[in-house]
């Protein structure tokens, strides 16, 4: 499976939850599959996906917001596995973390990564976190439609293919101004008690 087949699986169930996506070819390809106020696209800030998203489901807890799904990468996670602890520690319960694992840095010329030997669903487990695995199209939409349903923070190891989608365009819009519509969309269901 190709990265933007699993964004566009990806996609499909979650129009109604806050969407935190890592940097560079991740959110382009987001992006130019549904560029949805409920994404906050994470550029330049390779290595924070995780942390960003089990601090946005902490925040998250006992609102409306059931669910807060982090689309991370190998490389990004591997910059910083101590957002597993953390995750793992404070078991947000609204934490979905989609992990697209394709064994080297796709927008640095497909540099291998140590998930090529290593696996990191097996660290997410070590960590206290429920796992589940993806290796389709098929199997990812189970596997994410079972963790929107499931009470409890999952991350979702899901296998792809190395390399990026040619001619999807650069995401260009400042971060500022992302951001800030990110905020806007999210606040009002903040807000709402469950």
């Amino acid at each position: 499976m190709k990265r933007i087949e699993a964004l566009r699986a990806t996609v499909a169930l979650t129009a109604e939850v806050p969407v935190v996506a890592t940097c560079a070819a991740t959110s382009r390809e987001l992006a130019a599959v549904a560029d949805r106020p409920n994404h906050f696209y994470l550029l330049d800030a390779m290595g924070l996906t995780t942390s960003v998203g089990t601090g946005l489901a902490l925040a998250c807890e006992g609102t409306a917001v059931s669910k807060v799904v982090t689309i991370d990468g190998d490389g990004s996670l591997l910059m910083n596995l101590g957002a597993l602890a953390t995750a793992g520690y404070l078991l947000p319960k609204p934490l979905v973390v989609l992990l697209l694992d394709n064994g080297t840095y796709a927008s640095t010329a497909d540099i291998p990564t140590q998930a090529q030997r290593l696996d990191l669903g097996r660290i997410a487990e070590a960590c206290d976190l429920e796992v589940l695995r993806a290796d389709s199209v098929d199997s990812l939409r189970a596997s994410l439609a079972k963790a929107l349903e499931s009470d409890g923070p999952m991350l979702i190891h899901t296998r792809i293919e190395p390399g990026n989608t040619s001619g999807i365009p650069l995401l260009l819009e400042d971060p500022v101004v992302l951001g800030a519509r990110f905020r806007q969309w999210l606040v009002p269901r903040l807000s709402a008690v469950d």
